[in-house]
């Protein structure tokens, strides 16, 4: 007999879930997605330390002249560890005391690349339009990456980066970039983002530019990734590019808010994923930052001190529609997923949009638009009825 507490879910109930699961994170190999446990270690280092945990895997067909190619990747969500108002030396120690349990647990569960979020090493502070948050840029190879070399070469483990970085060979310009750190501890190379904002409170342009790095794919131990830095994922060609370029994973570090894009959010990557045959490694901030001055950002509203809320939902996306759920967002987490990459080329042999992309046809459009003579093509493709019907 079930005591009151326990629910009774109904044939019905339970079917009516199945099918709501299979629209909103699809099925992957015509099932669905399998969590996968986890060290204690890893679930002690979240208990620990109050951050979330989720694992799940992304499976592909048996092949019979490939092996499977099943790589862990993982994503970190965090909030900042330290009021705005701290010294800025005390923030930015805060943060990387916050992160390192979570890296460790990434790399206790096996994880063999794992993608941090947009400037991880400080506050999202490029709302304000106040110049003292530059002290936070730091070289390619600073505090930060020489702190994230010794954990990547600890775990085996491939490390995305994305920070604020200080081209010192340049003028000392500021750019804002993800560096990734091989296996070794070595710096396999940079990627500056492409796509900067100018909308609602997102002035970033008043610190750095569009990125010069284009769209690099870098040959890890584990596969060929790809960084579409934050904004970069409103733009279908930035992520055509990365997959042109022959990217497996995508990772789009992000720091963005609900009343801005949170309707976008499950969408564009996982479309990314679909229309690129590639998996996408999503990641979100959590939080709201509250900063000492009031700021505007010529949109009419009133003076404010907070960007708004950072809404973390940090997921994977697979090239077949399926994902895995999202982290919470309210609280740090560390989403990880196993993925057998041989489902990129499955995926590919399956719906062919490689084949069928007419790429010339649009290339060839695209010359002409970057004309200063462009005309649209004119939809009047019949001339003007004689008996005075316009089409």
């Amino acid at each position: 007999m079930k005591s009151s507490t326990e629910s009774v879910i109904s044939p019905t109930t339970l079917e009516f879930f199945q099918e709501a699961s299979r629209l909103l994170l699809g099925l992957n190999c015509g099932r669905a997605l399998e969590a996968i446990s986890l060290p204690e270690a890893t679930s002690a280092l979240a208990k620990a330390h109050n951050f979330d945990v989720q694992a799940f895997r992304f499976d592909a067909d048996k092949e019979y002249l490939r092996q499977p190619r099943v790589v862990r990747v993982g994503l970190i969500q965090n909030s900042i560890a330290t009021p705005t108002t701290s010294h800025f030396a005390e923030q930015k120690k805060a943060i990387m005391e916050k992160i390192k349990p979570m890296i460790d647990a990434a790399g206790d569960s096996g994880v063999n690349i794992l993608c941090l979020q947009e400037a991880w090493t400080m506050p999202f502070a490029f709302c304000t339009r106040e110049k003292r948050w530059c002290e936070f840029a730091e070289p390619v190879d600073g505090e930060s990456t020489q702190f994230l070399q010794q954990l990547a070469k600890k775990y085996n483990m491939v490390i995305v980066s994305p920070i604020l970085e200080r081209d010192v060979n340049h003028g000392e310009i500021i750019w804002n970039t993800a560096v990734v750190i091989g296996n070794h501890g070595n710096i396999i190379g940079i990627h500056r983002k492409n796509h900067i904002p100018r909308v609602g409170d997102f002035n970033e342009s008043t610190y750095y530019m569009e990125g010069n790095t284009g769209h690099p794919v870098f040959e890890t131990a584990y596969g060929k990734i790809g960084v579409n830095i934050c904004y970069g994922r409103h733009h279908p060609l930035n992520w055509l590019a990365f997959g042109i370029n022959g990217a497996e994973i995508v990772f789009n570090p992000s720091a963005t808010v609900g009343e801005l894009s949170e309707p976008m959010w499950p969408i564009e990557a996982r479309n990314a994923a679909i229309a690129n045959s590639y998996f996408v490694g999503s990641i979100n901030r959590v939080g709201t930052e509250v900063f000492p001055n009031p700021f505007t950002s010529g949109d009419g509203k009133p003076q404010h001190a907070d960007f708004g809320h950072f809404y973390g939902s940090s997921h994977f996306s697979a090239p077949d529609a399926s994902c895995t759920p999202s982290l919470s967002r309210y609280r740090d987490g560390l989403m990880i997923s196993d993925m057998d990459l041989n489902l990129c080329r499955q995926i590919k042999d399956k719906w062919g949009f490689r084949m069928t992309a007419r790429y010339d046809t649009y290339s060839s459009l695209l010359a002409k638009y970057l004309q200063p003579d462009f005309k649209p093509q004119n939809s009047e493709v019949y001339p003007k009825s004689q008996a005075g019907v316009d089409f």
